[in-house]
């Protein structure tokens, strides 16, 4: 295993280790939808603001996907 792939065992915290693995589930999310993570997360966090948490479904990466087909 090279180096860099072993970064993420060094958070820092619990709360480190918490938001790392959030986001690495969001990425694989992303990817397994086949779109591309970094694409999806600007368009998600780009709107999350006004957007309602009841709602956050709409803004899953298979919503994504679906609407960019």
């Amino acid at each position: 295993m090279t180096p860099y792939r072993e970064n993420w065992l060094f958070a820092g915290s619990a709360g480190g280790g918490k938001a790392a693995a959030i986001a690495f589930t969001l990425i694989e999310t992303a990817k397994l939808n086949g779109i591309d993570p970094q694409a999806w997360l600007t368009y998600a966090l780009g709107r999350i603001a006004e957007h309602k948490i009841t709602r956050i479904d709409e803004r899953m990466p298979r919503r994504y996907a679906a609407a960019a087909e």
